[in-house]
């Protein structure tokens, strides 16, 4: 990451999904799109007529020229941003999406795509199949049926497959389905099939936009993806994509507006304070170990609640875990959040000491703990484990490491919220549909609160959730860091650990109830053995629960 300060911001650390700083694993600049004519043949050695190959414009410094091994890649110093409307277009230096959605478009055929996008009327649509099946059959196609090829006796054979799957994809494309064009495209690149996708991605270019629906808003990240994923991968990722962000205090107010218009997030720091101020009732001495502190929100209503404790608060111990790119969202290190943490526990009578640990929570040793004898300990991993490399990234398998780790701690309660979404070791083309899934109904849920046409909407979405999105689909290896696993892995990791069930008390849940009565109805809200589980209409999106 560029930010405009010129402050060099490590990759490696992690984002968190509520009013945290985001982490940085690949850059927000439209990648790299490819230009490319449908219509277009060229001639090969087998004389077998195909259409000609797609080339890429790359905007963002390349420093390594990894990129695909397809032969029909190339590169160029211009650069592809979105216009107002959507649609990419293409123009020099330009490394971000317009915050106003309401400028004038520099391209009029945007979102959402029509049939008029890729042809004027059907009958031109049909004229370019017919030109399509006439390059894949031969010049004697046009007095064959379109659906069939008659032999020399008569007898009808099916079109060629080659004939028939392009087709196909003609068709899906003059109907507007983006989810299917996106999944082709997806299932090229799983395929190995560079030729496909790069022509899938040209025609993608016409159907997302930032400013549309949820799914075109969640295509054009996706598309992002997977042109990155073309361009570079592994450990070229970084260096493949350089963009600029915001700077820290644009980025904190994004996050912010996240967190008042989702209720993922207040679920989060609700569910895991309850365990906490349930499992601490009794105790004077208590140390909190947060994994992922940021800006230390979580801990405000938890430390006012312990000051209202009958019989008095108890003694407040928070040792907070970072990384370099909370401190760029921040404006400076975890002093800033030791000290507005101080001053609220000295307004509520509540004897408090922080203990700042400047390191990401994958590096942690039990030395950089601080643990004191008799003190009760609470560790939070709130949103943050997925983001910690297992068996599949390394040896070393820091995400179990860390769990045995705490569970020689003996702590009295240990708080896990995690996205329900099944992304760590899944091959690609499956991950692609999760991520499809998932985000999907992220992105219908803003439309629930944050209207169409909101101006800083393209901004909390693209800084906020983009980046995660463009991470699971362009990376692999230790440079994906967004790893998220279904609650029954993290039980098999904690019970393997050596951890028993802490259920949440009704109390939570009543709660968090009331907390979604403030939100749109279509939220779900349930509990299944011990564990709370907070969704979107039918589908899932964080879970929620405590161990021992």
């Amino acid at each position: 990451m560029q930010p405009s300060q010129k402050q060099s911001i490590p990759s490696n650390g992690s984002q968190r999904f509520y009013d945290q700083p985001v982490q940085e694993p690949v850059s927000h600049c439209m990648s790299p799109i490819p230009n490319s004519d449908p219509h277009a043949w060229s001639y090969d050695n087998s004389r077998r007529t195909h259409p000609s190959a797609p080339t890429f414009e790359q905007h963002c410094t390349l420093e390594s020229s990894s990129g695909t091994s397809s032969g029909f890649v190339h590169y160029s110093s211009s650069s592809v941003s979105f216009s107002p409307n959507g649609s990419p277009v293409s123009q020099p230096d330009s490394h971000t999406f317009p915050a106003d959605p309401q400028q004038s478009p520099d391209n009029t055929c945007g979102s959402p795509v029509s049939v008029s996008c890729l042809t004027d009327d059907i009958d031109d649509l049909r004229h370019k199949i017919r030109e399509l099946e006439t390059a894949m059959l031969g010049p004697d196609a046009d007095i064959l049926d379109g659906s069939s090829i008659t032999n020399p006796v008569g007898a009808k054979n099916p079109i060629p497959s080659e004939a028939e799957k392009w087709k196909q994809m003609m068709e899906m494309i003059s109907r507007g389905d983006l989810k299917e064009v996106l999944c082709a495209c997806a299932r090229a690149i799983a395929d190995n099939d560079m030729f496909t996708a790069e022509w899938l991605l040209s025609a993608l270019r016409q159907m997302v936009s930032v400013s549309g629906e949820p799914i075109q808003r969640l295509g054009a990240y996706m598309l992002e993806g997977l042109v990155a994923r073309l361009a570079s991968s592994g450990s070229s990722i970084y260096k493949a994509l350089r963009c600029k962000e915001p700077a820290g205090a644009e980025l904190l107010s994004y996050m912010h507006l996240l967190y008042e218009v989702c209720p993922y997030f207040k679920f989060g720091y609700l569910s895991a304070n309850g365990a906490i101020a349930e499992a601490m009732k009794d105790e004077s001495q208590v140390h909190i170990i947060d994994f992922q502190i940021a800006q230390g929100s979580q801990w405000v209503t938890l430390i006012q609640g312990l000051a209202a404790r009958h019989g008095g608060p108890p003694q407040i111990r928070i040792t907070g875990i970072d990384d370099s790119t909370s401190s760029y969202a921040r404006g400076g290190g975890l002093d800033i959040v030791g000290r507005r943490l101080a001053r609220l526990a000295e307004s509520c009578k509540v004897p408090f000491e922080f203990n700042a640990a400047g390191i990401s929570a994958s590096e942690i040793q039990l030395e950089d703990l601080g643990v004191r004898h008799g003190e009760a300990i609470a560790v939070n991993f709130a949103l943050v484990l997925h983001h910690v490399p297992d068996e599949s990234v390394s040896s070393q398998n820091h995400r179990d490491r860390l769990l045995r780790l705490i569970k020689s701690l003996s702590p009295k309660v240990v708080t896990l919220v995690e996205q329900e979404s099944n992304n760590n070791t899944a091959p690609f083309f499956h991950r692609f549909l999760e991520t499809m899934n998932y985000y999907g109904a992220i992105f219908e849920s803003l439309d629930a609160t944050l209207p169409r046409e909101h101006r800083e909407r393209i901004n909390v979405e693209q800084h906020c959730l983009a980046r995660e999105v463009v991470n699971i689909i362009a990376c692999e290896g230790a440079e994906r860091v967004e790893r998220h696993e279904l609650l029954g892995k993290w039980r098999s990791r904690f019970t393997m650990a050596g951890f028993t069930p802490y259920p949440l008390s009704p109390l939570v849940n009543a709660t968090i109830k009331t907390l979604l009565e403030n939100y749109c109805e279509k939220y779900t809200l349930e509990e299944r053995d011990g564990t709370l589980l907070l969704g979107w209409m039918d589908r899932v999106l964080v879970a929620s629960c405590a161990w021992r």
